[in-house]
């Protein structure tokens, strides 16, 4: 989830003592701490080293995204004035932070990094005759594959897919400008000879690992209709290899993801899993499967065509079931690709009646499974009231004072994200995160949390003040919200800045409701608060000198009008202040 200076693929690389050219090899989405979402697929690259396990040779991923000015992303929270569904409806294009590093811990491609003996399920075995295919150059290569002999041919693929195999720059360009590629590709329909289909497959699996343009040219090859054809291969290595590269080149982007659905390969794939029991599936098996089908739930602008996602739901539903955490982690990343969007593919995942079990997995204790789930959970909450609801209904709050205190700033975060988007809901949820005691986990964060976390904490805040009840503005700042949120206003962020001068203001808003005005003030100026405001008046942003300025003139100024109704009455010892016997709560510090 994104620098993701990274390893885009899912690759094949050779161990140098491997005499075994199939392996099976799981996705792994790497449990490193990925954005959502929205997830926006960054930059490839990346070389990859060889380790003992081949789920740590695949390489994190990040991105970048700009976020909205501080304006629109207030209007996108703001209640005052605006209808619930342009409420909802606000984090479409916003956090900086959110879509960064962790969003793509699951791979886009994957190269073959290596065979191991052990790993052996292909019947095609490397024997002492044909390890010289190894050291063959481009330029033999070339001469074995255009030559008529069979053996000869099969000696010179496996040659190329050694090289493409190895661990640093492979020659990729050097394969492809030498015209190789619509061999290969020939190579695959040779169904008399199913090592070489095996071996060009491989081949070519790793040139689509690689760049855009190394991925177009196995695509201008006409690759995919002929992997499509090897999904039925009735010998499972070739058919895995297939699965394999097809989920390389979705995995490049909007454009292949639709043209390999275009050519129809959606069923086949399905069909792969059409099986009573998944655990019979090698474990391998599956876990490419999976992966491959998340890639074409991946990526937007153009979204996935809503035909496609509709058919392959149900086995993700199924899969959402499965105990292997590779499975599970993959499918709940493609369940935060297609829950990331528009209300309406948001409810076409809603309406499966996964988000128990999504919610179930949310509570797990493994890492890499726990942040797609938190990502899928809160790309749901952005939606609708109604499909925040299902949310809150399926439990998932009484999880969250674990995720909001979690070890791992980055599920800090994304907690406080989820929490921002159900605090911007109706009342009633609202109550429902007090009443699972979520608050003051949120003010800790504000307190202590790394900046991230604490300006996503800001928004939860922000979002509770703007729609929340006098009595749940009461027990907001009598849980201690006002002294850290004020000591954020010394942040850099001017963004931040103004998203925390708003809450002050609703506060102050609620605080004149039930005649409180004078009590909040002397409050904030207790913790220092006045002083932060003040200082803002000569902030650089013209936004945030405006918002302080009127804070200042309407509450601190001294020739503020007194407020009839709230009259000092004198005693021996002090001022204090009458309240009105109507007002529907007061603030009791």
């Amino acid at each position: 989830m994104a620098g993701r200076g990274r390893g885009k693929f899912k690759s094949r690389l050779e161990r140098p003592a491997a005499v075994v050219v199939c392996s099976q090899v799981g996705s792994g989405a790497a449990a490193g701490g990925r954005r959502r979402r929205r997830l926006v697929c960054g930059s490839r690259g990346g070389g990859l080293s060889l380790s003992v396990s081949l789920k740590n040779l695949i390489s994190k991923m990040s991105t970048n995204e700009n976020a909205n000015t501080a304006a629109a992303r207030l209007n996108r929270f703001k209640n005052k004035g605006k209808d619930t569904t342009e409420m909802r409806r606000r984090r479409i294009e916003v956090n900086v932070e959110l879509r960064k590093a962790k969003k793509d811990d699951q791979m886009l491609k994957r190269r073959n990094v290596s065979t191991l003996p052990d790993d052996a399920t292909s019947p095609l075995q490397e024997n002492r005759s044909n390890q010289v295919s190894a050291h063959w150059s481009v330029e033999e290569i070339v001469r074995g594959v255009n030559s008529n002999n069979m053996e000869l041919q099969l000696q010179a693929t496996q040659a190329a897919r050694k090289l493409l195999s190895r661990e640093k720059q492979p020659p990729i360009d050097n394969i492809i400008r030498a015209g190789l590629i619509p061999k290969f590709v020939s190579f695959l329909g040779r169904a008399d000879c199913s090592p070489i289909q095996f071996e060009s497959a491989w081949a070519l699996t790793n040139i689509a690992s690689g760049t855009s343009e190394q991925t177009k040219a196995v695509v201008d090859g006409g690759a995919i209709p002929a992997f499509i054809s090897l999904l039925a291969s009735p010998h499972t290595h070739i058919s895995e290899q297939a699965v394999w590269a097809l989920g390389n080149i979705a995995g490049d982007g909007s454009a292949y993801r639709d043209l390999v659905i275009k050519f129809g390969a959606i069923e086949p794939l399905l069909s792969l899993l059409a099986v009573p029991d998944l655990s019979s599936l090698a474990s391998g098996y599956l876990r490419n499967v999976t992966w491959t089908l998340s890639n074409l739930c991946r990526n937007k602008n153009p979204a996935p065509p809503i035909e496609a996602i509709e058919q392959i739901l149900p086995t993700l539903v199924r899969l959402l079931h499965h105990d292997d955490h590779e499975v599970l982690a993959d499918t709940c990343w493609a369940l935060s690709y297609l829950t990331d969007g528009s209300n309406d593919r948001i409810e076409v995942v809603v309406k499966t009646g996964l988000v128990p079990q999504l919610v179930k997995l949310l509570g797990c204790s493994e890492l890499p499974i726990m942040t797609p789930s938190l990502r899928a959970i809160g790309n749901i909450v952005t939606g609708t009231d109604e499909q925040t609801q299902i949310v809150i209904d399926s439990g998932a709050l009484s999880v969250f004072p674990s995720l909001l205190s979690h070890h791992k700033n980055n599920i800090q975060k994304e907690a406080a994200w989820t929490m921002s988007n159900i605090t911007a809901g109706r009342q009633d949820q609202i109550q429902r995160v007090v009443d699972h005691g979520l608050v003051p986990y949120l003010i800790g964060i504000l307190r202590k949390g790394d900046f991230k976390s604490q300006k996503e904490a800001v928004w939860a805040v922000t979002n509770y003040t703007s729609g929340g009840t006098i009595d749940q503005i009461v027990y907001l700042v009598q849980a201690g919200v006002v002294e850290p949120l004020l000591n954020l206003l010394s942040a850099k962020d001017s963004k931040t800045v103004l998203v925390i001068l708003d809450a002050i203001s609703n506060i102050f808003l609620a605080a004149e409701k039930i005649n409180e005005t004078e009590k909040l003030c002397l409050m904030i100026e207790e913790c220092g608060g006045l002083d932060k405001i003040e200082a803002l008046q000569s902030h650089e942003n013209e936004q945030v000198y405006k918002a302080s300025s009127t804070l200042i003139e309407k509450y601190f100024s001294a020739e503020e009008e007194e407020d009839q109704n709230v009259v000092p009455e004198s005693t021996a010892a002090s001022y204090t202040f009458q309240i009105q016997g109507n007002t529907p709560d007061t603030f009791k510090f």
